[in-house]
């Protein structure tokens, strides 16, 4: 497997990892500068040139995976026999400095329904580096020329148009992926709450509408849905930012990302 394609198993995993990089080579040494190796919890792919540089550098990425907050940092080597290595002796005769990049757990966002509001919404999260899900029943509004807009999309934009069951999405979702029910069908909307109390791997789960809709769905979830309070209140509803009170869709939209963004900080997922 290239390193690219470690990389982005590691991001559609959701599994955090280390991007080791052979960054200056003087001398003799086991690969060039550019040499890749990707290192995660529990594997590794491509090559530094193995022996101690290799495994010293394993060790190294491990810890970092396990850390709370790793920054990219320097390793450097001396490849000679004076030298007293934790895995052997190489004495190719040169030095190597190494790179190691932390691969974070990208956030993974799904917005059901991709009308107005959930359009502008899109066009805001596509500026993060996040994998964005967009879910609609109809077809037309996932046309690729309407969301041509998020061409330039630094997220990872996935669409699944969902004729009869949206709800069926919320399995196929990354562990932690966030979820915003704004559908143009309350029917819908009811039903995707219910689906998603029902998923465990989910992150935060938000509605948008009115506390009457709210007080609609709260009885039916309880009643119908069977879901005592303590998980029904999993549901964040109203979204957006309180004191922000405009109902133009890009407004909505950009009060819902600002307190999307809030719960990224405060939750850390």
């Amino acid at each position: 497997m290239t390193w690219i394609a470690a990389v982005a198993r590691l991001r559609a995993r959701r599994e955090p990892g280390v991007l080791v990089t052979v960054a200056t080579v003087r001398g003799h040494a086991p690969r060039d500068a550019g040499a890749k190796l990707v290192v995660g919890r529990t594997g590794a792919w491509g090559s530094i040139g193995g022996g101690n540089v290799e495994a010293v550098a394993i060790d190294r990425a491990r810890e970092m995976i396990d850390a709370s907050d790793p920054k990219p940092e320097l390793m450097d080597f001396a490849l000679n026999d004076k030298v007293t290595n934790q895995h052997g002796v190489q004495c190719c005769g040169g030095t190597v400095s190494v790179l190691l990049e932390p691969l974070p757990v990208v956030r993974a966002v799904a917005v059901f329904g991709v009308g107005h509001v959930g359009l502008e919404l899109a066009r805001i999260l596509a500026r993060q580096d996040l994998d964005l899900h967009l879910v609609d029943s109809r077809a037309d509004l996932l046309a690729e020329e309407r969301l041509g807009v998020l061409d330039d999309a630094v997220a990872q934009v996935h669409v699944h148009h969902t004729p009869l069951l949206p709800e069926e999405v919320l399995a196929e979702l990354p562990p932690g992926t966030h979820v915003l029910i704004m559908t143009h069908d309350h029917a819908e909307d009811a039903a995707l709450c219910d689906a998603a109390l029902r998923t465990g791997h989910l992150g935060s789960i938000g509605l948008i509408g009115s506390a009457a809709k709210w007080t609609r769905f709260r009885k039916r979830l309880s009643t119908e849905g069977g879901h005592d309070d303590a998980v029904i209140d999993r549901i964040k509803t109203p979204i957006g930012l309180s004191d922000i009170n405009g109902k133009e869709p890009a407004t909505i939209a950009v009060s819902v990302a600002a307190d999307l963004l809030r719960t990224f900080e405060s939750t850390g997922d």
